[in-house]
């Protein structure tokens, strides 16, 4: 996370005056087409991703094309493309953007390219399955769990027994365990790999939140019980008779349909906001030295971002679960059997 504003000198801070961390913090916050590890301008360290574009059919080249400052014109079979803003627009030769205000009016190609996000979610996915795979042929051998088996067990139990047992209850919970655990050690791995200087924060972008959540809201109205669909177009049930209950309706039922997509987007947004935050305060907490042009704040400034970090470490680790939980939860609301009076 420190990365680029570690290779910031006060001295390149001095002459260009007094020293704005808002573009810095936005930018080590969001996607890119090249994966940048450390230094700026000509010292910077990184290496490019694939591009990947529909346009004119398909279009694959390397984001080296845009050029160390990614302020060239890239050219593949013909077409020519620049970056801005980390978006692509296809331009002529000259790389000529048209503006409207602020708003770039260049047609924008169908963009499939491996971003940072992207290639750090790949990373993440292969391994979790060389951990799962791991665990499993540790299992062929012995019962006692041995070598990553003795790491992944008590995840496993504990998110079986403290989270899908008890939210989901006993009768139907062993279906979802598998997707759960999954969940959580996936956001859990994104969440830590997330934190180490130069890598991408992936959970701190809302289009991978949003689609976390997005598999939440299928799971649970694709598995909703005739009592969760009952209690949502009708949820005074038969306690009063429907001449009266027509006006609470009016209210009602548009609320609980309503709370059908509060509750993934809820999801979506803590997880995100959360993970934003702390990569945020941690950066702002750097920029104090740059800020306030003295290296006499060093020390503090760095004392407070070592705390946030090893607070991150844990907020890493909470939100998986958190995300896990809830999910969990309105699971177990839709499948909830109807409750019979003695």
């Amino acid at each position: 996370m420190l990365s680029g504003l570690v290779g910031f000198s006060a001295a390149e801070t001095a002459d260009k005056g007094n020293y704005d961390p808002v573009p810095d913090i936005m930018h080590h916050i969001q996607d890119s087409h090249s994966w940048h590890l450390w230094g700026e301008g000509e010292k910077s360290v990184g290496f490019p991703l694939p591009v990947i574009l529909i346009d004119n059919g398909l279009q694959v080249f390397s984001s080296s094309k845009f050029g160390h400052h990614e302020d060239e014109v890239a050219e593949s079979n013909g077409n020519y493309y620049k970056l801005h803003h980390n978006k692509i627009y296809k331009t002529d030769a000259a790389g000529t953007l048209n503006m409207n205000g602020e708003e770039v009016t260049n047609a924008r190609p169908f963009d499939l390219s491996i971003t940072k996000n992207v290639a750090m979610t790949i990373f993440a996915a292969v391994l979790l399955t060389l951990l799962a795979f791991g665990t499993a042929k540790s299992y062929k051998k012995s019962m006692v769990p041995s070598g990553v088996a003795r790491f992944m067990e008590p995840l496993v139990i504990f998110v079986r027994d403290e989270i899908a047992l008890q939210n989901i209850g006993s009768v139907r919970y062993k279906k979802y365990v598998p997707y759960l655990v999954t969940l959580f050690l996936f956001i859990w791995i994104i969440n830590v790999l997330g934190l180490i200087p130069g890598a991408a924060n992936v959970s701190g972008n809302i289009a991978f939140t949003m689609v976390l959540a997005l598999l939440t809201l299928i799971i649970v109205n694709v598995n909703g019980k005739k009592t969760y669909w009952s209690h949502i177009f009708d949820p005074l049930g038969n306690n009063m008779p429907w001449a009266g209950k027509i006006l609470v309706y009016i209210i009602l039922v548009p609320v609980e349909i309503l709370s059908i997509f509060t509750r993934p987007f809820a999801l979506m947004i803590r997880l995100f906001a959360n993970m934003t935050a702390g990569h945020i305060i941690v950066l702002s907490l750097v920029s104090l030295i740059f800020i306030i042009k003295s290296f006499a704040i060093a020390p503090v400034s760095i004392a407070l971002t070592l705390f946030i970090d090893v607070l991150e470490v844990l907020v890493a680790a909470l939100q998986a679960y958190i995300f896990t939980l809830l999910t969990a939860l309105f699971i177990g609301m839709a499948e909830e059997e109807p409750h019979h009076a003695h």
